[in-house]
């Protein structure tokens, strides 16, 4: 799109975001007034203006022009300098003290005021206090504007520009000029390659060692989006030097001095060394440590009563426990720790309830939790008690700005108070939330992880479930019998046969689980559009929107998350007079659109209204993989509510719109924790470290009442096949052992 510039004087100032510089606002150019919209901060009326960017039709408000790149300029005539002052730009100065400066001081008004404010005291009413407190805003107001200007010649938005001001102000040009690395670090969405950029422009030398570090702690975070919590050395520097396009230098000197800086952990083990960002590596001690303390410190009383009790809560449940699920239940009163882990139709639910009912005969305090908001919601469905997310259990307390780190109200001082937590869908958790969760448990507290160790792993970084598994030093219970009742369910069966290697059962008369053959890609498109619309509401008379959901392994592609989104909502929510929406990027934001969170925002306020529409509850936070429903679009306000499924009425301002995608396709990674009365899957070419089985698995085991794979089903059979495990690198498991042999030494 061809970018054009305008130059004018803002007339009118629509709307303003004070926070981030977000403006709707109109100019004057050659007698025209035109509509315009962006990151334009602290905009005054009578300002002159430089902007550059875009014409766009607005769906109300008709054509405007959107700025990317600004420069604003201070008005040099008697009657534009008083126009300008009298806008407000300055607090201090209203029409009447603005008129007395400029007939004071005419043309060197603005002068007088950068270089000797204490002048202005010369005018009858403004003080010294006040004049030299007016020349300090009209400097950093200077500052502004150089900083704005300067920060664009790299190609930085002035989204951005205006983040690193707040930042650092006047130490800015500083920064830039001789470490703008830093800014990678210090301001969230200013990645390496961004400074790199800076850098380059800067004439900062290639081998600078700002460069080197900077390279290094990017290989490094990117590892951790890629579920890494390490790197082996030798990988960690030939993709540092792959990026940095520098080789034969002394990486390991680097290393070495960010290691005394605190920055990273250097740990040899068996003669190879690995690399850790150093809160990872504190995290995965302090993890191992505090499991095996909570283990080893609880002690039984009533051991010796425990199966009598189970046999009197099977009498008034009417269940019969198998061996597997009692030894859970056993397990569950004897150990500080447990975990229980087990596939579909293998009895968990009903062995936490059993655990449950024992616990409050006595007299326990339990808090039930899960990763996500869905996965909590199906727990207190399950259980019949509350189970909150393990965000809201630990209450976030404050955020940086950049929102990349959050503290909780919970933590060693103020820990969570119960005598045993169960904890769902324990795979999802990752070793960042693991450390926070477990610096919030106190010392006697039990603790019952629960989950399926062949779902896919965290999205963050670690294997948390499976190490703490593998580790054989705490107490792990299987459960792998699949009841009667679970037989009957294709669902189930196929989930056990797609985990065991096994042939799928397709088509023999299923109620719950159908493939349909297609053999192209816009063929599977097409045959999944008719599924949602027509074929499966009819069939289960289910809502096409809020039951089904569509599950793909890749995202981009014809049958990837971004096309399927744009055809089936189209097919879905089309678009309607009655229906307001939003162009955001690429995306259309419609009223009734089915969308998602996309990163944690832990600052972000959400509401939930009763029956009368008052405000019942109220809090902060919206995480990954939340998805709820676009209620409003307020186009005058720039304003967009989505209410989650967990009822939460969260308003984003459209510049947060990147933070939410629409969902009628999403990821099967993004399913983790979810439960949907219907999943339609696309089987067909894609990369074979995503067609993997336990991706298979984790898709059709988030179904509850009914499967639908569409495609080719020698592309079925691959993904059974194909066992491949991306390996991720953790050292849980051998932290665990090695301090369990420690702690259990012969002294």
């Amino acid at each position: 799109m061809e970018q054009e510039t305008l130059h004018g004087t803002v007339e009118d100032i629509i709307f303003q975001n004070i926070e981030n510089g977000y403006a709707v606002f109109t100019i004057s150019e050659n007698e025209t007034e035109i509509t315009c919209v962006g990151i334009v901060p602290h905009l005054h009326e009578g300002e002159n203006v430089e902007i550059s960017g875009h014409w766009t039709v607005h769906a109300t408000y008709g054509r405007q022009f959107q700025v990317e790149i600004y420069a604003k300029t201070v008005p040099t005539t008697q009657e534009g300098i008083e126009k300008y002052l009298a806008s407000g730009i300055i607090k201090g100065i209203g029409a009447k003290t603005a008129k007395k400066i400029v007939e004071k001081f005419g043309e060197n008004s603005f002068q007088i005021i950068e270089e000797q404010p204490e002048r202005l005291a010369e005018i009858r009413g403004i003080t010294l206090k006040k004049a030299q407190s007016i020349g300090a805003v009209f400097q950093e107001q200077h500052d502004l504007r150089q900083v704005m200007v300067f920060l664009q010649n790299f190609g930085v938005t002035p989204t951005f520009a205006m983040k690193i001001y707040k930042k650092y102000k006047q130490q800015t040009f500083d920064i830039v000029k001789n470490n703008p690395y830093r800014i990678a670090d210090d301001i969230f969405g200013i990645g390496f390659k961004m400074a790199d950029k800076m850098a380059s422009s800067m004439g900062i030398p290639f081998d600078s060692p700002y460069r080197i570090c900077a390279g290094i702690k990017f290989i490094l975070n990117h590892a951790l989006g890629n579920g890494h919590v390490f790197l082996p050395i030798a990988l960690l520097i030939q993709q540092t030097e792959e990026l940095l396009e520098l080789y034969h230098i002394d990486m390991e000197q680097y290393l070495k001095e960010m290691q005394l800086n605190n920055q990273i952990w250097l740990e040899k083990r068996e003669e190879q060394y690995y690399v850790y960002l150093a809160p990872f590596y504190y995290a995965e001690i302090s993890v191992a440590k505090k499991l095996l303390e909570l283990s080893q410190q609880y002690d039984s009383e009533n051991s010796i009563n425990i199966e009598n009790t189970i046999k009197e809560v099977e009498e008034q449940t009417k269940v019969t426990l198998a061996q597997q699920q009692k030894q859970a239940v056993i397990d569950a009163m004897t150990h500080g720790v447990l975990i229980i882990t087990g596939g579909p139709g293998t009895g968990k639910t009903t062995t936490i309830n059993t655990i449950i009912q024992i616990l409050l005969q006595e007299d326990n305090e339990i808090v039930l939790a899960a990763p996500t908001g869905r996965a909590a919601k199906r727990m207190t469905e399950a259980t019949g008690m509350e189970a909150q997310t393990i965000h809201r259990l630990l209450g976030i307390n404050f955020i940086n700005e950049d929102k990349r780190r959050q503290t909780f109200d919970k933590n060693e001082e103020n820990p969570i108070d119960a005598d045993v937590i169960i904890i769902d869908e324990s795979s999802m958790i990752d070793i960042a939330l693991m450390h926070s969760f477990l610096r919030a448990v106190s010392a006697g507290t039990r603790l019952i992880l629960v989950g399926d160790v062949d779902q896919l792993p965290s999205v963050g970084a670690g294997n948390v479930l499976k190490d703490l598994i593998t580790c054989q030093k705490l107490p792990v219970v299987v459960l792998n019998q699949i009841f009667r009742q679970a037989q009957e369910s294709a669902i189930i069966m196929n989930a056990h046969r797609i985990n065991q290697g096994q042939k799928l059962v397709l088509n023999e008369k299923e109620k719950d689980f159908f493939f349909v053959k297609r053999a192209y890609p816009e063929d599977i498109v097409k045959a999944i559009v008719e599924l949602a619309i027509r074929r499966l509401p009819n069939f289960l008379s289910c809502d096409s929107i809020k039951d089904i959901q569509v599950l793909t392994p890749i995202r981009k592609s014809s049958i990837g998350v971004y096309h399927l989104n744009e055809v089936l909502q189209q097919a879905l929510n089309p678009p309607d007079e009655n229906k307001k929406e939003k162009l955001f990027r690429n995306t259309i934001f419609r009223e009734g659109d089915k969308v998602m969170q996309i990163k944690n925002n832990y600052n972000i306020v959400w509401k939930i209204y009763n029956h009368f529409g008052k405000v019942k509850e109220e809090g902060v936070g919206v995480f990954n993989g939340d998805a709820g429903m676009v209620t409003d679009i307020d186009e005058t306000n720039e304003l967009l509510e989505v209410t989650f499924d967990d009822d939460k009425c969260v308003v984003y301002d459209f510049t947060q719109l990147e933070e939410l995608e629409l969902a009628y396709a999403i990821t099967i990674h993004k399913s983790q924790g979810s439960e949907y009365p219907v999943v339609i899957m696309p089987v067909h070419n894609g990369p074979p470290m995503l067609m993997t089985r336990n991706l298979l698995y984790t898709a059709v085991t988030r179904a509850k009442q009914l499967v639908v794979l569409v495609g080719l089903e020698d592309k079925i059979s691959a993904m059974v096949a194909n066992n491949r495990e991306i390996n991720r690198y953790s050292s849980l498991s051998y932290r665990l052992k090695h301090l369990y042999d420690f702690m259990n030494r012969d002294v």
